[in-house]
C-alpha cells in the first residue's frame, strides 16, 4: 500500500507531465494559426512565443528550432487522421460503403474545419526547404492512402466493389477537395458561395462536397455498373 508521502510525490510528477503536455500542445496551437495566417516563413519563433505567452527559452526546450516545431505540428494533427482511418478498417460493423462514405465526411471535415494547418501542409509540400518536413509529409500520406486502400480492397473482396486503379480512385477524392480549398476564391465563385466569411464558407460548402463526392464514388465503385462502365 503507498504511504501518503509517495502518492503526493506521484500525483505531483504527473501533474508536470500534464502540464508539459498542456503547455506543448498550447503552443503547437498558437503556431498553427501564425502559419496558417503568415505563412511558415513569416512567422518567426518570437511571435510564436509572444502569442503563446512563453518565452523564447520554452519553445527551444520543446522544440529546438521552428522547423522542428513545424515538424511536430505536422505529426500532432496526423496522429488523430491516421486514428480514425484505422478505427474505420477495424469497424466489422460497418459495410464497405459506410466505410468509404466515412472516409469521404472525415476529410471533408478535417480540411475544412482546419484550413489553416492545411494551407501548411499544401505550402510545404511543395515549397519546403526541408528535405525532412517534405518526407515527413509523404510519409504520413502514404500511411493514410494505405488505410483507404484497405477499405477498397476491402470492398472488392466482398464483391461489393468493382475493380478500380485504387490510387487514383483515392487521388480524385483528396484532389476534389483540395481544388476547393487551395483555390477558395475561384471555388467559391463557380459554386456561387459567400466566401468573405469563413465560417459560410464551410457551411455552404461541406454539405455539398460531401455528397458530390459519394454520389461519385457510389458511381465508380459499385459493382453493379461493371459492364455499363466497360
Amino acid at each position: 500500500m503507498f504511504n501518503s508521502n509517495v502518492c503526493l510525490i506521484l500525483g505531483s510528477q504527473i501533474n508536470q507531465v500534464t502540464d508539459k503536455a498542456d503547455k506543448r500542445e498550447h503552443i503547437l496551437v498558437v503556431a498553427e494559426a501564425l502559419f496558417g495566417e503568415n505563412g511558415f516563413d513569416g512567422t518567426s519563433v518570437r511571435d510564436i512565443a509572444n502569442s503563446a505567452g512563453v518565452n523564447l527559452a520554452m519553445i527551444s526546450y520543446y522544440f529546438g528550432s521552428k522547423e522542428k516545431l513545424l515538424e511536430s505540428l505536422i505529426e500532432f494533427r496526423a496522429a488523430t487522421a491516421y486514428g480514425v482511418l484505422e478505427d474505420l478498417n477495424k469497424d466489422e460493423t460497418l459495410s464497405p460503403w459506410e466505410k468509404i462514405e466515412g472516409v469521404v465526411d472525415y476529410y471533408v471535415n478535417k480540411v475544412l474545419n482546419n484550413l489553416r494547418f492545411h494551407n501548411i501542409m499544401y505550402q510545404q509540400a511543395s515549397n519546403t526547404r526541408s528535405e525532412e518536413i517534405r518526407e515527413l509529409i509523404m510519409s504520413i500520406k502514404m500511411r493514410n492512402l494505405e488505410q483507404i486502400r484497405k477499405i477498397i480492397t476491402d470492398g472488392q473482396k466482398k464483391g461489393i466493389f468493382r475493380e478500380v486503379d485504387v490510387v487514383m480512385t483515392i487521388g480524385t477524392l483528396m484532389g476534389t477537395i483540395s481544388s476547393y480549398t487551395q483555390s477558395r476564391e475561384y471555388g467559391c465563385r463557380i459554386l456561387d458561395i459567400d466566401y468573405s466569411n469563413e465560417e459560410t464558407f464551410r457551411v455552404q460548402l461541406a454539405p455539398r462536397l460531401k455528397a458530390h463526392l459519394k454520389q461519385l464514388l457510389r458511381a465508380h465503385l459499385d459493382i453493379k455498373n461493371e459492364k455499363r462502365i466497360k
